[in-house]
Order: structure tokens, then sequence, then C-alpha cells
């Protein structure tokens, strides 16, 4: 049974945000994103070392654009050739897992957590972690906001502006708000 705010959050249950531990952690990532962020160009590129050094598991030829945000980052595994656009954001509070080949268009956002509905909880930080998984070739267009407890399956194709809410099958095309599927061209 989990006992700390952070075994609580990995383990998907109603957790406290407002901890010394997350606190800690959090800190930990503004430090390797602030490093990833002010790299010369030139040595951003793949290697994004600050960032690999702080995610759970990252494949060596991933490609992260400047900026880039993530909350903890240790809840974050990247296949190979994953590419981020300039701008995007992964509140990783549960785990986000991306797959092979996938690429994201600019300012796109990740988001698990999910706050308490109950004012006065929510007030106290009492939020939970949904996970995030998305498949390999996946392509994300610019913009788009993925929401908590989200799959999106191998080949799928996100939108430009899309909020995905729901699961997307693999294959499938979906847009708008919130994401519905289209037929491909």
């Amino acid at each position: 049974m989990p006992v700390s705010e952070r075994e609580k959050m990995a383990a998907g249950e109603w957790y406290c945000c407002l901890d010394a531990e997350l606190d800690r952690l959090r800190q930990q990532a503004r430090v390797a994103v602030h490093a990833h962020n002010t790299l010369p160009p030139d040595e951003r590129g793949a290697a994004a070392p600050a960032l690999r050094a702080l995610f759970a598991q990252a494949a060596p030829d991933i490609f992260i654009e400047a900026p880039f945000h993530c909350s903890y980052g240790i809840n974050i595994i990247l296949g190979e050739r994953v590419y981020f656009n300039a701008g995007c954001t992964i509140l990783d509070s549960g785990r986000v897992t991306i797959g092979d080949r996938s690429m994201f268009g600019p300012g796109v956002q990740i988001y698990c957590a999910e706050h308490h509905m109950d004012l006065p909880l929510r007030g106290a930080g009492i939020e939970i972690a949904r996970p995030v998984t998305i498949g390999s070739d996946v392509w994300i267009g610019g913009g788009a906001i993925i929401l908590g407890g989200v799959a999106i399956g191998d080949g799928a194709i996100v939108g430009a502006g899309a909020v995905v809410t729901k699961d997307v099958p693999a294959g499938a095309t979906v847009v708008g708000n919130p994401a519905r599927p289209i037929s491909r061209l």
C-alpha cells in the first residue's frame, strides 16, 4: 500500500502535490529543463543530455527542440527517433510512454494531472495522475492537447489544435475539440 505522496502518485491514487519530496523532484526537473533550453543550438540536438539523465528512459536518438518543459521527467519514456518541436510541454505526474518515430508539432501539451473536483480538496493540492500512452509512428499536430488517461494507437494522426479526451485507435486521424475521427484524404 503506497505511503508517500510520490508512491500514491505513481500508483494512480489521489495524492497531495504540495509535498516536500514532489517539490524536490519538480525542482530537479526545472534545473534539467533550464540546462536543456539554454544550450547552444548545436549542442541541444539528439543527445539532450540534461533531459536524458532526467527521463525514466529515452533512446539515444531522440530530438527535443527548445523550449521544452516537463513537471518531473522521471515518468517519461521515449522510444527511438522521437521528435518534439519547439514549445512542447509534458506535465508528467503520470507515466507518459511514447513509441518509436513519433513526432510532435510545436506547442503540443500532455497533461496527466487531474485536480480534484471538490473545491476544498482541490485547494489543498489533491490530484490524481492519469497515464498517457502514445504508440509508434504517431504524428501529433501543433498545439494539440492530450489529456491524462488517453492512449493513442500506432500510426494515428492528431490534427493541429485538437483536444484529445478519449483513446485514439491505431491508424485513425482525429481533429477538433473534443477530437473526433475523420476519414483520411
